[in-house]
């Protein structure tokens, strides 16, 4: 395989993942409108599955009471919400540069292992049900593949020389 289609595989893989901190974060926003959104979707599987749909009320209600009473609670949520869209600017430099920006991959994929020690912690200290834990982890099952295939085309550049020179890799440069 040569730099030129490795290279499209990495921005690929790293787009998926900038694709989804994007949207991870633009929903973090509207969470009362979504939750409660969700909430007329899953009703009517009450009886199917009343655990999920008690949680989900649980959840709808405490948005609910926690906005009306204390909305300077949600602040937070709003800072997740940042953050999940200054990773996705983050990943910009990758983008152009993967070689020279490989460390930003190796921190996606350290964030992705950090999820679940996290998870499996707080979620039982705050009582989140064990099948939405499940759907935290998911954000790192979801999330280190495409980094990992990344990061695998960027260090095979590496060891073929490919290092770079200006915004195009050197074996590029040295060949136009």
């Amino acid at each position: 395989m040569d730099v030129e289609q490795r290279l499209r595989r990495i921005r690929l893989w790293l787009w998926v993942v900038v694709v989804g901190l994007f949207l991870s974060g633009a929903t973090a926003f509207p969470l009362e409108i979504e939750v409660r959104w969700l909430l007329r979707l899953v009703e009517p599987l009450s009886d199917q599955l009343p655990a999920l749909v008690a949680w989900i009320e649980r959840v709808h209600t405490g948005l609910v009471e926690t906005g009306d009473r204390y909305p300077f609670m949600l602040y937070g949520t709003d800072w997740l919400a940042f953050a999940h869209l200054v990773l996705a600017v983050a990943f910009w430099g990758p983008l152009r540069d993967p070689v020279r920006n490989v460390w930003v991959v190796q921190l996606g994929m350290i964030a992705c292992a950090g999820i679940v020690p996290l998870a499996l912690i707080c979620g039982p200290i705050r009582d989140i049900p064990w099948f939405w834990t499940l759907v935290d982890l998911s954000f790192a099952v979801g999330a280190f593949p495409p980094l990992w295939f990344a990061y695998r085309h960027i260090r095979r550049i590496e060891a073929a020389g490919g290092g770079w020179r200006g915004d195009r890799p050197a074996a590029l440069a040295d060949a136009g």
